[in-house]
């Protein structure tokens, strides 16, 4: 018995330890009902979490590359990177020349719709963004990089999303043209060979609920693993290697990281429809209240099919804090795609605000 007794205690000295040392640990063991609920069943909800602290430090909870998940909007954060990018590369043009699209109507330029897509997370910004690189190049911009588990195929909110073809892109100064790219076809999508492709119990399609599994397997994919990485590369460049890094104009990268974490409101959107936690899930997304000024959240969240991620670099510069956080939850109680009848609100966003501020908890005590 007295043996039984040792060896129960080191197993508690060890878990208590662990929690000591593990923010996410720490935040999942959290007694409140916004992660109790989560964690009670577990695996309904597929979580998947990676935390980096500031020295660099990985922490990581289910992650599992080959098990998927619909990255829904989060795809918008590496679109949005290539495009910068490509813009940088081409001679006769810079992010914040204006072209307009084939079939648009809109002139714009990469920077405006950069901006949109991380404000507001416009799903037409995007499109346009997509159309200027085409699948074949997000593929192989991303496999360049070391970033091999990534499939990003098909556009959003939109008629035709996964057409191959690309569409022709024009780019003008002075209403003169100086770059035209042609339309052009990429490669025909393959099915991921991933765990997990097929999903629920039944979806609607044209107004008729189809009563069998929903396939993913054509569907975009972007893992946790590989969206944390996107935002350490963003925020610390000069830890990779020159081939993996994001090659962007100096005045790019100060752009991208300004509308990365202004609020909507700070970026000349309506603050009544989009307040500032619109699109940013940890520490504030179940509520409506302003940042405090000294909270940066650089970050991009996807949500669709019941699925909501998010990806933030935080940082707390009053107390001087600082960490990435990435996570996915999916919340579909009744298993059927397409009814419009998800959990976000009552689940989904509330367990991931009260992960960030967990998060967040775990090393203001460390301080």
């Amino acid at each position: 018995m007295k043996k039984l007794l040792v060896i129960l205690g080191i197993l508690f000295f060890s878990c208590a330890k662990e929690s000591e040392n593990n923010p996410i640990d720490f935040a999942l063991n959290a007694d409140i009902e916004k992660i109790q609920s989560v964690m009670n069943q577990l695996k309904a909800y597929e979580v998947q979490i990676m935390v980096t602290d500031a020295s660099g430090t990985d922490f990581r909870f289910q992650v599992n590359d080959s098990n998927y998940f619909y990255p829904a909007s989060s795809v918008k954060f590496p679109v949005a990177l290539l495009a910068l990018e490509k813009a940088n590369r081409i001679r006769e043009i810079d992010s914040q020349t204006e072209f307009i699209i084939q079939d648009d109507s809109l002139k714009t330029t990469i920077q405006n719709e950069v901006q949109k897509i991380f404000a507001v997370s416009d799903n037409e910004a995007y499109n346009r963004l997509f159309e200027f690189l085409g699948q074949d190049e997000i593929h192989q911009g991303l496999l360049e990089k070391n970033l091999l588990s990534a499939r990003i195929s098909h556009r959003v909110g939109t008629e035709n999303a996964d057409t191959i073809v690309s569409k022709a892109i024009t780019f003008f100064k002075n209403d003169s043209v100086v770059f035209h790219q042609e339309a052009k076809s990429n490669q025909p999508i393959k099915k991921l060979n991933l765990n997990k492709t097929l999903k629920g119990k039944g979806f609607y399609q044209n107004d008729s609920l189809i009563s069998q599994p929903m396939d993913f397997s054509k569907k975009n994919y972007l893992p946790i693993s590989t969206l944390h990485e996107l935002m350490k590369r963003v925020q610390f460049p000069e830890k990779y290697s020159k081939k993996e890094q994001f090659q962007l104009a100096k005045n790019d990268r100060d752009f991208l990281l300004k509308v990365m974490h202004e609020t909507p409101k700070q970026q000349g959107f309506d603050d009544a429809e989009y307040y500032d936690s619109y699109v940013k899930f940890f520490l504030f997304g179940d509520s409506e209240v302003t940042i405090p000024e000294h909270i940066k959240i650089y970050n991009k969240v996807g949500y669709a099919y019941g699925y909501l991620t998010d990806c933030a670099y935080i940082v707390d510069e009053l107390n001087d804090i600082s960490f990435v956080i990435t996570a996915t939850i999916h919340v579909n109680k009744n298993q059927i795609f397409n009814d419009d009848t998800y959990e976000y609100e009552t689940i989904g966003i509330p367990f991931l605000a009260e992960l960030g501020r967990q998060v967040h908890q775990f090393y203001l005590e460390k301080k």
